[in-house]
């Protein structure tokens, strides 16, 4: 809440990564993108939990069982694809709007998925 980005602030906070159980308020995150700190939204912050949920079930479907380094290698590759839609749907001036790129990128995929199975 605001007060909590306030504090934050305060507090000399430079970034911000967002946690699913207790996301920020819509003020929250205007007074902290003002404020200049680099706000991680949860939809892309909390993806890697996702990613390993998809992960595991592609191993146990293809009855496989991957290392923990071959586990680590796959989940990198997805959060850089991540962080790469991020930055390219969110470049604004000289700074990228995480929140904006997330939400275009995701947008994007749905739209994109809908199209191709004839949805619209």
């Amino acid at each position: 809440h605001i007060h909590d980005a306030r504090q934050l602030v305060a507090n000399q906070c430079i970034a911000l990564a967002e946690g699913a159980n207790m996301p920020c308020s819509p003020a929250a995150i205007r007074y902290l993108r003002k404020q200049g700190v680099l706000y991680g939204p949860g939809k892309a912050a909390n993806a890697g939990g996702v990613a390993i949920s998809a992960l595991e079930m592609s191993q146990n479907s293809q009855r496989l069982s991957w290392s923990a380094e071959e586990l680590e290698s796959r989940l990198k590759v997805v959060m850089r694809a991540i962080h790469a839609q991020c930055v390219k749907y969110g470049k604004d001036g000289g700074q990228i709007d995480y929140l904006k790129g997330a939400n275009i990128a995701g947008f994007r995929k749905v739209a994109e998925a809908m199209l191709a199975y004839g949805v619209v």
